[in-house]
């Protein structure tokens, strides 16, 4: 999705500025939409008892006009993307690697777009097929990859693509650099009480106050889980600079819905990155699920820039292999 080539006359920066001004306008854009072919409140209530509350046409239409026919193999970078086919009840991990050596996983990147997306209740499942070059097909039955691996940072670090991208042992975390970027959440707000819930039927569990607790509780189990898993993991290994997760656990009102889709909500959920952005960078605490400051370690930007200070470094000391390689090559012939 980011550019491949510099406009003449801008920085890096300005690049990476413009990229995420882009992507925040279609989102606004989608979103927009979306909430625009909303019904009264009554009927919506009604209608999402028997079926989606969206049925996912306009976002479907602009994934593929943007993605067209590409494929997962096309890929610029290697992906990892999680689904759960809901007629095999099991997950489904879509990837550059599988895609490249098993044709009837490499998907157009469209289906897997629509299928990865399809939260439960919120929009449709996504059915598809794709075949290989000897007549083979294979069936997808494709909902949203968060109901399996909400936060899927260990499917790409601990995946069996991992031995073609990274030749390392399975705990060597000082290899990796891991950033997980959280959509957000209620939980310092304390939505939920036990007193509460056991009053709860089917109907109050799946909609409550604008929000959809069964949903939730899932999606934060999941998510949550690997956080603290990855969190322990690195700092056992000492190498906890190598994990910056930022997340924003005190989200309310609109801005804490799936769909407040407003041109009002979508202004203040770019304001709530920008803050995001300004935290101090923090790890959670693997007892009480709160997230505490880690002292002299600056705020998220500060940890972003120094991220990517490193990553530049690896590649410059890359290529320079590469080319001095390639070099000793040619004077040995």
């Amino acid at each position: 999705m980011a550019p491949t080539s510099s406009r003449k006359g801008e920085s890096a920066n300005d690049l990476i500025s413009w990229t995420w001004i882009v992507r925040a306008e279609l989102v606004i854009d989608v979103c927009i939409a979306l909430s625009c072919a909303r019904r009264c409140a009554l009927a919506a209530v009604t209608a999402s008892l028997r079926r989606p509350r969206y049925n996912g046409k306009y976002l479907h239409g602009k994934i593929k006009s943007m993605l067209g026919e590409t494929r997962l193999s096309d890929a610029l970078t290697d992906v990892v993307i999680p689904t759960f086919d809901v007629k095999l009840l099991q997950p489904i991990i879509f990837s550059t690697y599988d895609a490249k050596s098993m044709p009837l996983k490499n998907a157009r990147l469209a289906d897997v777009c629509i299928g990865t997306s399809a939260a439960p209740t919120y929009l449709p499942a996504h059915h598809f097929h794709t075949h290989d070059g000897n007549g083979k097909e294979r069936e997808y039955n494709l909902i949203d990859g968060g109901v399996a691996a909400n936060n899927p940072i260990t499917k790409k670090m601990m995946g069996k693509d991992r031995e073609e991208l990274y030749p390392v042992e399975p705990s060597d975390c000082g290899k990796f650099l891991v950033l997980s970027v959280g959509t957000g959440s209620t939980s310092d707000q304390g939505l939920y009480t036990a007193k509460q819930c056991s009053q709860w039927g089917i109907i109050s569990w799946l909609r409550n106050k604008g929000m959809a607790p069964i949903i939730d509780i899932f999606m934060a189990a999941s998510s949550d889980l690997v956080d603290i898993h990855a969190a322990v993991l690195f700092q056992s290994l000492h190498s906890d600079a190598n994990y910056l997760r930022i997340q924003d656990n005190s989200l309310h009102g609109p801005a804490a819905t799936v769909d407040a889709a407003t041109p009002e909500n979508m202004a203040e959920l770019l304001r709530i990155g920008e803050r995001m952005l300004a935290q101090r960078v923090s790890r959670v605490n693997v007892e009480t699920g709160r997230y505490e400051e880690v002292k002299g370690a600056g705020n998220n930007a500060d940890a972003l820039a120094g991220f990517a200070r490193q990553l530049s470094d690896e590649r410059r000391t890359r290529l320079g292999s590469r080319r001095g390689g390639a070099g000793r090559l040619k004077s040995s012939r």
